[in-house]
């Protein structure tokens, strides 16, 4: 066996989970110590799976088959291969793998649900999960697959096949049989007992950490998305008074008041904003004037997607579920994924309009009947093109992201023969966030690159402190557009630099999960 992973420890108390917590379990390698009052709970349940064995009573998903074979009982010396079974045969899912950091997210969220007690299986098994998060042993689970209810039952089958020595798993980033991965951390393949594989596979974890994932992006591309809507501010010579806190305080949406306070803050002491204090413009276009209402209300989306994904990270969702307290097995549909659903949609939502507010403040900087800036941000222009085509490039990001963000849940096709017969597609809703964050991240950073550019054609004159600070990050990564050069180069770095999370500390803690890891 090898030494377990030297990332973080975290003492889990089952149901507890904060959303800064899955941060850092998203951000790096994990290991978990279980609290003694979890076992506890994780042991009686699994005695109580055992009286409903030995009595011989018909339980669903202990004794019988799944979905429409429900009403089929299967004898006592078939309950193991049972349960192998079930993983073999639900382990279709396609596509390409998850990346590292959602698979441990799915474990820990796994983990997490089955030490509530309510799943009747057994400490070993929650164990040998624990080892292979602490020694990054990570299964390969196929991307597509999932309607997002019913649980995720395909990936989920490909995340606990390993467990049995099944399939495939990433260690340190190269991939091997799972049996060599059960041994690297020093476990055995495991022999399921009654329920224990229907509990691993029913549940919303892989949907629930692909929207957790989906969270902390827009986070990190909303506070990057607010640095650059202060800097093109500057860079446009823009006025502050829309951020004034009495227009906000009259309206009284609360995402709305902290935003503009976050905007106030960053421009505060631009000497750049001195030097046209008495300019004659009378109103700036809405992306720069309104800014805190549509920033303000994406706020609110996050603070309310951020609520819901909380809960489902500490939820029971597999099915039945026992209750030691009165000895019951209860059927329900804990499994179903609408809220993860609805708030992937949400973030969609969010995610295409900070990047269309940041395309609409990119297409006035480059306009020079607009900004009173050189056109395109690049002198000689003509046999320069400057930043042109940068900004077709943020258009069609833009719309492409329009496209996709069209709401999954509102998508619904039967299943298991019409016994599952609605489901919440909340799986490839959560998935495409990914895609979303990467295309609005290059629009957040092509505005970067734009005001930074108009803040330096303003030169002597300087912006604030903290706006200054991140020009000064931002031209160690990319020097000024004197002439044009290869402009994609610059533009991926920027990018990056937006999905790196490094603006989130800019902002005075208004973000849910709070600062980078």
């Amino acid at each position: 066996m090898n030494a377990p992973s030297t990332g973080r420890t975290i003492e889990l108390r089952a149901g507890s989970l904060s959303l800064a917590q899955l941060r850092r379990i998203h951000a790096a390698p994990t290991r978990l110590v279980l609290d003694g009052a979890d076992y506890a709970r994780i042991e009686a349940s699994c005695a109580l799976v055992e009286r409903i064995v030995s009595r011989g009573d018909a339980v669903y998903g202990i004794n019988t088959g799944f979905g429409l074979l429900a009403q089929t009982r299967i004898p006592p010396d078939q309950l193991q291969l049972l349960q192998r079974n079930l993983l073999m045969s639900h382990a279709a899912g396609i596509g390409g793998y998850l990346p590292d950091a959602i698979v441990r997210l799915v474990m820990v969220l796994k983990i997490n649900a089955l030490a509530r007690g309510h799943s009747g299986i057994s400490r070993q098994l929650v164990d040998a999960l624990i080892a292979l998060v602490a020694h990054e042993v990570y299964p390969l689970i196929p991307a597509q697959g999932s309607v997002g209810a019913s649980g995720d039952l395909a990936p989920l089958a490909h995340m606990s096949l390993a467990l049995l020595g099944h399939g495939d798993v990433r260690v340190g980033g190269r991939i091997v049989p799972a049996t060599e991965g059960l041994r690297h951390a020093g476990l055995e393949p495991v022999c399921l007992r009654a329920k224990e594989g229907l509990a691993l596979i029913n549940g919303t974890q892989v949907s629930t950490a692909l929207a957790l994932s989906g969270l902390f992006g827009l986070e990190d591309l909303f506070a990057a998305a607010i640095v650059a809507g202060a800097m093109s501010v500057d860079a446009f010579k823009g006025s502050d008074a829309p951020f004034d806190p009495r227009i906000h305080a009259a309206r009284g949406q609360p995402g709305q008041i902290v935003v503009a306070r976050e905007y106030l803050r960053l421009m505060a002491g631009s000497a750049i904003r001195a030097s046209h204090i008495d300019c004659t413009r009378v109103q700036d276009p809405y992306s720069f004037r309104c800014q805190p209402q549509v920033m303000g209300a994406c706020l609110d989306l996050i603070g309310n997607t951020a609520a819901t994904l909380a809960i489902e990270a500490n939820a029971v969702t597999d099915n039945p579920l026992l209750f030691t307290d009165s000895g019951e097995s209860l059927s329900g549909g804990n499994f179903h994924a609408e809220p993860v659903a609805f708030a992937a949609d949400t973030m969609a939502l969010a995610i295409a309009e900070i990047g269309s507010l940041s395309e609409r403040r990119i297409a006035v900087l480059v306009d020079p009947k607009m900004s009173g800036l050189p056109p395109f941000l690049v002198e000689n222009s003509g046999l320069n093109s400057g930043f042109m085509i940068a900004q077709v490039t943020a258009a069609a990001l833009v719309a492409e992201n329009k496209s996709i963000a069209t709401p999954c849940s509102i998508d619904s096709i039967p299943t298991s023969a019409n016994q599952e017969d609605h489901v919440s597609m909340a799986t490839h809703g959560a998935r495409r966030l990914s895609r979303m964050l990467d295309n609005a991240a290059a629009v957040i950073g092509v505005e970067l690159l734009a005001a930074a550019q108009g803040i330096d054609f303003h030169r002597p004159a300087r912006s604030s402190r903290p706006l200054e600070e991140m020009h000064e990050e931002l031209r160690a990564r990319v020097p000024f557009y004197s002439a044009d050069r290869y402009l994609s180069a610059d533009m991926q770095t920027a990018q990056a630099w937006v999905r790196s999370g490094r603006f989130v500390d800019l902002l005075d803690g208004i973000l849910p999960s709070g600062t980078h890891p």
